[in-house]
């Protein structure tokens, strides 16, 4: 099982449009496009996980044009940790 990484889609590419373009290449398990939390709107990368047909995937995928834009494609790495909490963003004091 390999992670893909996805990049420059379109904003207007869908989970389907992913699983349908990489699933020539082997059995897609999951597809998905990572979305603002704030707007909802795409981010304009995703990830599909394949069960096989990775490497032919990357190899075919990578710098080929999808939708009008010219994809980036390669294994995805793993998640950095990032600190969980609320972080202070310099909006002031609050005292008035």
């Amino acid at each position: 099982m390999k992670n893909l990484y996805v990049g420059n889609l379109p904003f207007s590419a869908t989970a389907d449009d992913l699983r349908e373009a990489f699933s020539r290449f082997g059995t897609v398990t999951r597809a998905q496009i990572i979305v603002d939390r704030e707007t909802g709107r795409s981010r304009g990368f995703g990830f599909v996980e394949m069960a096989d047909g990775a490497d032919e995937a990357i190899a075919q995928m990578n710098g080929a044009v999808f939708q009008g834009r010219q994809l980036t494609v390669n294994e995805a790495r793993p998640r950095e940790e990032r600190p969980r909490g609320r972080e202070r963003r310099g909006y002031g004091r609050r005292g008035y």
